[in-house]
């Protein structure tokens, strides 16, 4: 049995703060502001993977009322969110995300954010794909204020237990 999971986040960007995509740092002037590294792209395949997986939101695994997850790198939220559902007895198919930014440019940026991504979930990189896009200037990531990451995970059980 498959089945396919979206997640979606959005934070605001802040002077003084490191920019964390996909769980490389991003050169530039501002930082997402967040209860954690405020990683969106990490944020919102956390949520996929865990709605493919009929396992809630990452608000219900990694509540930002808790001070362990104050500044936690997010990468190490996505290891414990695909442990966590290869336990249920699943396995990722694929991934595709899209990051919503004015700017940085990270064209230059994806494949090493999908290594990352890949890597701390111990699949082949191949099965991530990230894409990225601007907003041509409107609403709130136009005007540079935000930026957002959508994501889609298509899982597979591994297990006949799984899913039910």
């Amino acid at each position: 049995m498959t089945r396919i999971g979206l997640g979606y986040d959005i934070h605001r960007l802040e002077p003084g703060r490191e920019l964390v995509l996909g769980g490389e740092t991003i050169p530039f002037d501002k930082g997402l502001e967040g209860h954690s590294d405020a990683d969106v792209l990490v944020h919102a395949a956390c949520d996929a993977l865990l709605g493919a997986a009929g396992m809630g939101d990452i608000g219900d695994h990694f509540p930002d009322t808790d001070p362990r997850y104050r500044g936690i790198y997010s990468i190490e939220l996505l290891t414990s969110v695909y442990r966590r559902i290869k336990a249920r007895g699943f396995a990722l198919v694929n991934m595709d995300a899209t990051v919503f930014a004015q700017a940085p440019r990270l064209s230059p940026h994806k494949a090493r954010m999908a290594l990352r991504m890949a890597d701390c979930m111990s699949v082949d990189p191949g099965t991530i794909n990230i894409k990225a896009t601007t907003t041509e200037g409107l609403g709130v990531i136009g005007r540079g204020d935000g930026i957002a990451a959508m994501c889609v995970a298509l899982l597979q059980t591994t297990t006949p237990a799984a899913g039910r």
